[in-house]
């Protein structure tokens, strides 16, 4: 049986292809069922993620099925073939199941390391299992595949330093607040990077979450999704006064936090510390208010420099992660050996078996019948060592006239049998 993975991601097709061969949570199970019924492949599921469909699928010849499993993805999304195979990557066997590895360790993903691709892959095999697709080959591949991402989780820090300015910026706070539960931040802004900032910030379990922005409709519809309060920017100042933390990331052309405004914040907040970062270029906090005792100024520039720095470090830990795969590679092609020694060693056992029926049936009945029964087991045992011998004497001889000494050598290590000169 073939393993394969067919699929496209953020490096081989752009989001406008990807968002096409999305698939909703809805369509599913229909579509692993439509899948196997239509491929060629025996087991399938699918993982869809913003930054990625693949098809893990069981096929008897692989060839046959990427080549169905493709028409088929063309054929449900309505996407033609041609734009949708110049983005598709096809891989087999161990290439596929490294892949399988990497995407669930996030060595694959766009942000080195990132965590939330596990529990996506594991979503995905569950509901394979309960749509009926995935059991046997590929119930024993996922359970490798996940046991392999927590090893590297476990034995490594490849997605344990921010990566992401947003991330970068909450892990800056602690470094003042070692717990974030008893604090208030100010969030000043609310496009993509301010929405992340506040998800980190609600992640960690901060008490009071303040957004302010230029469009008092925007704040509210962000701080809804967090249970954060929503002010306009001429708020602020009155807002500064409760925030231990502030964070700012707009357009604006000019600051809009001045020094004088975050003094006069912290006299009334009897100069307990805050811990301000400007995401902003140009800046939206005046590089004056680092000369406050009692405020720690990060700007963009700071965060980057730590970005790139926790990149590398996750480099680093990608390398020892990659070893850990490659470790595991090799004992599931050992356990694939051991399946296929139990195999052989199951239908040798019932081929012997059945042989021995045969010859007891025959004796049996030649008691019955009153024959001598020293006689029937002596007919009994010659006609079992008979049979049981013939097939593996015939294949030494027609080795050994082939030149096969190999095999020859092979037959007497088998049935352990001392060398020939000896």
């Amino acid at each position: 049986m073939n393993l394969l993975v067919i699929g496209i991601n953020h490096n081989s097709a752009p989001i406008s292809v990807r968002e096409r061969v999305a698939f909703v949570p809805e369509q599913m199970h229909q579509a692993l069922k439509d899948a196997v019924g239509n491929t060629g492949v025996s087991e399938l599921a699918i993982l869809s993620t913003c930054n990625r469909t693949e098809l893990y699928g069981i096929a008897e010849d692989g060839d046959v099925a990427a080549t169905s499993m493709l028409d088929w993805l063309s054929e449900y999304h309505h996407i033609d073939r041609a734009e949708l195979s110049a983005c598709i990557y096809d891989h087999r066997r161990d290439v596929a199941l490294k892949h399988m590895m990497e995407v669930a360790a996030g060595l694959d993903s766009m942000v080195l390391g990132e965590p939330q691709i596990l529990g996506q892959m594991k979503s995905a095999y569950a509901v394979a299992v309960d749509a009926g697709t995935a059991n046997g080959v590929l119930h024993r591949t996922f359970a490798h595949v996940f046991s392999v991402a927590k090893r590297v989780r476990t034995d490594t820090a490849v997605g344990e330093n921010p990566v992401s300015v947003a991330y970068a910026a909450v892990n800056l706070t602690q470094h003042v607040f070692s717990s974030l539960s008893s604090c208030t931040a100010l969030l000043i802004g609310a496009g993509e990077t301010i929405e992340l900032v506040a998800r980190h910030l609600h992640d960690k379990g901060i008490k009071r979450l303040i957004i302010a922005n230029r469009t008092l409709e925007r704040a509210r519809e962000l701080a809804h999704k967090f249970g954060a309060e929503a002010v306009m920017l001429s708020d602020i100042p009155q807002s500064l006064i409760s925030a231990d933390i502030v964070v700012a990331s707009t357009a604006s052309q000019l600051p809009i936090l001045g020094k004088g405004a975050v003094e006069g914040a912290l006299k009334k907040r009897k100069h307990r510390p805050m811990v301000m970062v400007d995401i902003a270029v140009p800046r939206d906090i005046e590089p004056q208010v680092a000369e406050l005792a009692d405020v720690y100024l990060y700007t963009v520039d700071d965060l980057r420099e730590i970005v790139e720095e926790n990149k590398r470090a996750r480099q680093s830990e990608a390398l020892k992660a990659g070893d850990i795969i490659t470790l595991a590679l090799a004992e599931w092609e050992s356990q694939l050996r051991a399946l296929d020694a139990v195999g052989t060693v199951r239908d040798y056992r019932a081929k012997a078996e059945q042989l021995r029926d045969t010859e007891l049936d025959r004796a049996l009945r030649n008691l019955a019948r009153g024959d001598d029964a020293e006689q029937v087991l002596e007919q009994l045992a010659r006609g079992l060592t008979n049979k049981l011998i013939h097939s593996p004497t015939t294949q030494i001889k027609e080795a050994g006239a082939k030149g096969r000494t190999d095999l020859i050598h092979w037959a007497r290590e088998l049935f352990q049998l001392k060398d020939s000169d000896s």
